[in-house]
């Protein structure tokens, strides 16, 4: 599969090869799902707490007598339907993480960066390079690239100047290649990538990758 690769000014420099594997998949929904289900699950802490009747303070005491006083009957103040009273299946501690098998997040993600491709909405630069932290720069780049939406910027290796200029624009995040993950994939409408960012994709969840993880679970080294 080819890509256009555009400059920092929009303009088209050429192309680049990339592997059908990572980019032209059919995307798997399901396993999209599964995936994006389990990263949220796992982000949430799970410290919510209630009390039950067993719990709050009060007496134990009967509230009045059972019969002959014209009124409804009613045990303790500790009941859920009075003031203060307990609460009735209340959120309790827990653990909500869910575990997913590293293939099937390797697919989800690779389904994810497909997706992209075959919507439009992935745009691959040569380069992504500041000499300082500048917002403004960066919010020019972008339009340049046609990315007037939510979008999240990836470059191949940790870039601090760039992580700098994209955090305080509205709906843009910026990750290192290595962080891609469903989530973020899914929540931008565009993603912009360098180069260096697809080949570092390719080399994570390329078909080599895959290859090089069955040799080692077979206990074979190359």
């Amino acid at each position: 599969m080819l890509l256009v690769v555009k400059n920092i000014e929009g303009q088209e420099v050429g192309t680049i090869e990339v592997e059908d594997y990572v980019f032209g998949l059919r995307p798997n929904k399901a396993v999209l799902h599964q995936a994006y289900v389990a990263q949220r699950a796992n982000q949430r802490r799970g410290t919510a707490s209630t009390k039950t009747r067993g719990e709050v303070k009060g007496s134990t005491r009967k509230v009045r007598p059972q019969k002959y006083t014209g009124r409804s009957r009613q045990g303790s103040i500790r009941a859920p339907h009075w003031r203060h009273g307990g609460v009735v299946f209340g959120p309790k501690p827990r653990d909500y993480s869910q575990r997913l098998p590293k293939k099937m997040r390797r697919l989800a993600i690779r389904s994810a960066l497909s997706g992209k491709v075959a919507d439009g909405e992935l745009v691959v630069v040569d380069k992504l390079e500041m000499e300082r932290p500048n917002t403004k720069e960066m919010a020019r780049i972008l339009r340049n690239l046609g990315v007037e939406r939510s979008a999240l910027v990836v470059t191949g290796e940790p870039d601090r100047n760039v992580y700098l200029s994209v955090r305080n624009l509205e709906g843009k995040k910026w990750l290192p290649a290595a962080y891609l993950n469903v989530v973020d994939l899914l929540h931008h409408r565009h993603v912009v990538m360098t180069e260096a960012a697809v080949r570092k994709a390719e080399e994570l969840w390329g078909q080599e990758a895959e290859r090089r993880r069955a040799l080692r679970r077979c206990g074979i080294r190359e």
